[in-house]
């Protein structure tokens, strides 16, 4: 018995010892890759094999099929060469840019690869997406449907705007622009809601940046039901992944979801990660190896922050987040300007039964 408990004592310290060493990793943010190697980071080739250049510990790199990246040396501004060991020994990367700088092609020995054009147009922060069908249709047809009913017991919705409760936390809803994956209005205020403990989880990580220069910006947080069927209605089969199916509900449709991203606290810019928000594209993914060293520090900080205050990221999303009790909140389907008067009228409702079922609740709260 006492050997188990030192085993477990031994581990636990290991534990703790490793997250530390995890947090001081992160405290130190690497330098900015050089500026004339931006425009040649990117994907290049057809998807039978890909090859990546990212930045990585300060040198430029590349990778075939995501195999381990392969420093090269710098020769001139367009050409690079592999080591003078290994399978590529002194070959060459010769890349054409634009007028801009930006690279179109790459030639590897006689083969030239072409630039994949995953991500914004230039000077874009927002990639776009062709919707199945006219949006204006489907909302109506959202707007008509009822969210899915659930069997079970649910904790009352208690949402809070996120901004209430710490107004540095700073917000660029998207879906009350055009300046979304769809080009379309799907909310009429820009606000931020959640469910009370995961917006005071999201409080506390937003207060422990602070320290290293950083804030949080949300892009989005509650989401009503019938905006998830809309999405994915628009949304072409091979692109699902990337929304939510209005069947289930969506973590988002619980309150309990936020999209988030940092800022600077001085220049109050959010800060450049691997991919735009909203991409549909490999770069969103959290494990993504490409980008920059200093793009995917603070990627990983921010997944830090966020998962040390019980959230989880969402595999293809590197800005998604989910909290930990989603699975005890209602789907729910009412527009930000309403959600006082409804979450009033069910607390009255709730003092006179002993039960909420959230058929009822997901029901009484529609739009």
């Amino acid at each position: 018995m006492k050997n188990t408990i030192r085993q477990i004592g031994v581990l636990l310290f290991a534990t703790v010892c490793v997250c530390a060493a995890q947090v001081a990793q992160l405290n130190t943010a690497p330098k900015p890759a050089p500026a004339r190697w931006l425009g040649l980071i990117g994907e290049y080739g057809p998807d039978s094999g890909i090859l990546y250049i990212l930045e990585k510990d300060g040198k430029l790199s590349a990778s075939f099929k995501r195999a381990e990246a392969e420093r090269v040396r710098e020769v001139s501004r367009n050409v690079f060469a592999f080591s003078s060991v290994g399978p590529r020994a002194n070959q060459r990367l010769v890349f054409t840019r634009d007028r801009s700088g930006h690279a179109i092609r790459v030639k590897l020995n006689d083969t030239t690869l072409s630039r994949r054009q995953i991500e914004p147009e230039a000077g874009a922060n927002q990639l776009r997406v062709e919707p199945v069908r006219p949006v204006p249709e489907l909302l109506r047809e959202a707007l008509a449907a009822q969210p899915p009913v659930e069997n079970g017991e649910f904790l009352n919705p208690d949402l809070v705007e996120l901004t209430k409760l710490d107004p540095t936390i700073r917000l660029d809803i998207r879906y009350a622009t055009t300046n979304n994956l769809f080009g379309s209005v799907f909310y009429a205020q820009p606000r931020a809601f959640m469910q009370r403990p995961a917006a005071e989880s999201v409080v506390r990580a937003h207060r422990k940046l602070k320290p290293l220069g950083y804030g949080l910006l949300v892009h989005d947080a509650y989401r009503p039901w019938y905006v998830t069927k809309v999405f994915w209605d628009a949304t072409t089969n091979e692109k699902k992944l990337f929304v939510a199916d209005p069947s289930k509900g969506s973590r988002h449709n619980r309150g309990c979801a936020v999209d988030i991203t940092l800022y600077d606290l001085k220049t109050k810019k959010p800060i450049e990660m691997v991919s735009t928000y909203d991409e549909t594209t490999d770069r969103a993914y959290p494990n993504y190896p490409g980008g920059t060293s200093l793009q995917r520090w603070h990627r990983d900080l921010l997944r830090a922050a966020m998962e040390a205050e019980g959230f989880t990221v969402y595999e293809a999303e590197w800005w998604h987040f989910d909290y930990k009790d989603w699975q005890k909140y209602p789907i729910i389907n009412v527009r930000f300007d309403q959600i006082s008067t409804r979450q009033a009228a069910m607390r009255h409702t709730s003092c006179c039964q002993s039960k909420t079922q959230p058929g009822d609740v997901s029901q009484s709260m529609t739009s």
